[in-house]
Formats: structure tokens, sequence, C-alpha cells
């Protein structure tokens, strides 16, 4: 029986744990950003998501062979997580593509059936519990392709159960004020503060907030253990450090799950166990905040851009 706290991913949505499995570590060679992993590898970490007591994972159309590898190794044990996806992207491997740069998405009605008709042959399911427009569209281009027609469309005869976002600014904020995304996911971590006002704004408004980067996503230039002014170390206790920065993220109340990928079964299970144990201690977590905004590193006000 897994211990890790779990939260409703928005009004109506399901129970998640708090900490979810990104699946882009699993791409494979056919991708941008190639990452090899053996078939053996990938087994034995998508068994120690389930096993760890993940009940949450995400993937995309594009993120190499992460989705046939999903729906090799975990389609008989579908009953065990929340699965999503995005659409959007490409509909075919793009090894040869530039990999500082982002692949051009298409959110036409037909590349967004195509796109989720893909996903369910390869993950091996008959319908998805939640599809997002991925790489953060503006509201222009989702107004102008219908796309949000298209994907209640979609719930509508059952391929899926929610429909929400993969978001970032500047469109953040236009995204935020979209009724019919019932979530919304985003890059925020202890070393990356910026949007935590939107992320009360998006659960207060009844979303499911979905966090990557929670433990990687760091200031420029720098890491959190460099961090001379924060002094990680006095704050951490028994917490590696990126279990205490997995634990800071999952502290904000508006924060539903904090995806984090990993092929290393071993890395799953730890992240896992710092889950496990909660949200930090009130009185952590608020001096964690104080040496965060004495260093520089603090939210921006919603009226920010």
């Amino acid at each position: 029986m897994s211990g890790i706290p779990t939260r409703r991913l928005g009004t109506g949505g399901p129970e998640v744990t708090v900490l979810g499995y990104g699946a882009m570590e699993l791409r494979g060679l056919p991708h941008r950003k190639p990452r090899p992993i053996t078939d053996r590898e990938a087994e034995a970490a998508l068994s120690s998501v389930l096993d760890s007591g993940i009940t949450f994972i995400d993937t995309a159309v594009d993120y190499g062979t992460s989705e046939e590898l999903i729906g090799r190794y975990l389609a008989h044990r579908r009953d065990e997580y929340v699965l999503a996806s995005k659409v959007g992207c490409p509909l075919e491997h793009q090894p040869e593509a530039d990999p500082g740069r982002s692949l051009a998405h298409d959110y036409s009605p037909a590349n967004l059936r195509a796109g989720l008709a893909q996903s369910l042959r390869r993950l091996r399911t008959d319908h998805l519990d939640l599809v997002q427009l991925h790489i953060s569209p503006s509201l222009e281009t989702i107004r102008q392709e219908d796309a949000i027609g298209t994907l209640l469309e979609l719930r509508d005869r059952g391929d899926v159960r929610f429909i929400g976002i993969s978001s970032s600014p500047p469109n953040l904020d236009d995204h935020l004020g979209v009724a019919e995304f019932q979530t919304i996911q985003l890059p925020y971590s202890a070393a990356e503060r910026r949007l935590e006002a939107r992320i009360t704004r998006a659960a207060e408004s009844g979303k499911g907030v979905i966090v990557r980067g929670g433990v990687a996503q760091g200031a420029p230039a720098r890491r959190v253990e460099d961090w001379d002014d924060i002094r990680v170390e006095e704050l951490r206790g028994d917490d590696t450090t990126a279990g205490f920065l997995l634990r800071f993220a999952i502290t904000h109340p508006g924060v539903t799950t904090v995806i984090v990928g990993s092929a290393d079964s071993s890395h799953i299970a730890a992240n896992a166990h710092a889950a496990a144990r909660g949200p930090l201690p009130a009185d952590v977590y608020a001096e964690t905040v104080r040496r965060l905004d004495e260093a520089g590193i603090r939210p921006l006000a919603l009226a920010e851009v």
C-alpha cells in the first residue's frame, strides 16, 4: 500500500498521487534529443512507478518511444494509474529535427483526432484519462482551430475523460481563463517560483494543477546545491536535495501533482519515498520561503507578465 498522499485533479477529477511520473525519459533514439533505453530498463522503470504507488503518468505523442513502452509494459495494469498524454504534436518521430527548437505543432481538428487515435493504439487503451494541448498555443490559435471544440468532441464520445493544456508564459494567463480546461500543466519549483500565484489562481478556479520541473527546474547558471545564501542542507533534514525540492513543490496547497521523470527504477523509488513523507513541516516551509525571498527568488504578482 502506497503512503503517497493523493489530491483531486480538478473539480470532479480523479484522485492522483502528489507525485506523478513524467515519461519523457523513455523517449529512446527516435527523438531529436535521443536517450538510449533498453526494453529491460523501460520495463523495470515502469514497473517501479506502479510498484512505488505512483498513480499518475504523463506522456505525449512526440516523446519518442514513450507511449509504446507504456502500452507494452503497463497496459495489463491499466486500472492502477491515471493516464495523461498530449495532442497537437507531429505524428511522426523526427529524430533529425533541431534539438534546440520546439517542433512545429498543428492544432487542427484532423491532427488532434489523429494524434489521440495514435496515442490510444500506442498506449494499448481505449481511453485517456486526460488529454492536454501541447506547447502552450496562443488563445488565438486555439480559437482559430476550434481546438477546444475538438477536445470536447473527443471527450463526449468517450475517448478522453478530461481535457487540459500544458502551458507556459506568455500564454498562461489566457489559458487560466478558459473554463473548459479542467487541468493546467506549468513549470514550478523552489528555484523557479515566478508562477506561484498562478497556481493558486488555477486551483481556486477548480482546475487541477500539474507541475513539471519541480525537482530539476533551476535558476540559470547555478544549482540549488550551490546556493550558499539559501543553505539547503540546513533545511532538508533527512531528505536528499531532490527529495526536499519535491516536498517543497507539493507543499503548495494548489499543486495537485508534481511529475518527475527518470528511467532509473532506484531514483523512482527514492522520489516515491520522499513524496510519501508529504508536505514540508510548516516551519521549514516558511523558513525556506523566507530565504528564497531574500535571495530574490520570488513569485510574480498576478499583474506581472
